[in-house]
């Protein structure tokens, strides 16, 4: 697919599901960012995925503060001069229902879960205007499509956030060659929802729902992040793909 000299940045790239989409898009011939709050885990990630001939970088961000976000983007322009896509995978979920869980913790989940997709929007932008051309691709759920009763409201609104002030972008910056779309993954086997899977009732609950009877993969994931990412995709904005089995079909 066509992403050969892109330049791409991958928050959360050190992540079970963001290392696989950052390693995936440096071996199809991107530049990656490999963008993260833990540095030792991306400096290693660096160093491994460049053992292997990828063009890659890190660049520790707290996802958050606006500076950071400024920092990254200068980087970017000198080390290629342009950023073609924005891969907004980072995001937490503090698991704890409405009646738990107290304000600090909800705001929390909305700077890191919707307010660092605005923030990456607000450095990245201006220089996709002036080039003609950009992508967002943001990280939501299926739980930005649907309420549901397995995961906690707040991490169903922040998602629900993501969905829409994706087409919002799409929309209005269309005119300026600039697209957004967004990625909505059912339950992905990671090795935080295996421990979770330690409960037979939580695993079965969550391979009912899913038509196809099985987990979402982290390959899965990213090759859905690679198809939006290559010029295949050139025509797609505004669009919520969901990577769930057919989960949200039901």
């Amino acid at each position: 697919m066509g992403i050969d000299n892109k330049t791409i940045l991958v928050t959360g790239a050190v992540g079970g599901i963001g290392s696989v989409v950052a390693k995936l898009l440096a071996t199809k011939g991107a530049s990656v960012g490999l963008l993260d709050f833990d540095e030792k885990g991306g400096i290693a990630l660096e160093q491994d995925l460049r053992k292997e001939g990828l063009d890659v970088w890190f660049q520790k961000i707290d996802v958050t503060k606006e500076e950071d976000w400024h920092s990254v983007v200068a980087t970017a322009l000198e080390r290629t001069g342009r950023i073609d896509v924005v891969v907004n995978n980072a995001g937490i979920n503090i698991r704890k229902p409405i009646e738990e869980m107290v304000m600090d913790e909800w705001a929390k989940m909305m700077a890191v879960n919707v307010g660092s997709i605005f923030l990456s929007a607000k450095a990245s932008i201006p220089i996709m205007r002036a080039q003609g051309a950009g992508l967002f691709i943001n990280m939501s759920s299926i739980c930005g499509l649907i309420g549901h009763k397995y995961t906690p409201e707040a991490y169903t609104a922040s998602k629900g956030a993501v969905t829409l002030l994706t087409k919002s972008i799409s929309s209005r910056y269309a005119k300026d060659g600039i697209r957004a779309n967004s990625i909505h993954p059912s339950t992905v086997d990671t090795p935080m929802v295996q421990q979770m899977f330690k409960d037979p009732q939580k695993k079965r609950e969550r391979l009912d729902e899913v038509p196809l009877g099985r987990l979402g993969t982290v390959d899965d994931v990213a090759q859905a992040v690679l198809f939006l990412a290559s010029d295949e995709a050139s025509f797609l904005n505004g669009i919520a793909l969901p990577v769930d089995g057919g989960l949200t079909a039901c």
